[in-house]
């Protein structure tokens, strides 16, 4: 769950400063037709697909 919370945590970085122009996935692991890139983005959305399905799924 840890690694979760990371890779959650670092995607809304990530967002954030795409709002100033700045894609941090993109520059570090060479551009947007990268296949490294298109694989942290699945990984990104499959986090967030769990962490959703965790917080729908919980009884109260």
């Amino acid at each position: 769950m840890k690694l979760l919370g990371w890779v959650l945590a670092l995607a809304a970085l990530n967002l954030g400063l795409s709002a100033l122009g700045i894609n941090l996935v993109e520059s570090v692991l060479g551009g947007s037709d990268s296949l490294l890139v298109k694989v942290v983005y699945l990984a990104v959305g499959a986090a967030g697909a769990y962490k959703l399905y965790l917080l729908v799924s919980k009884k109260k």
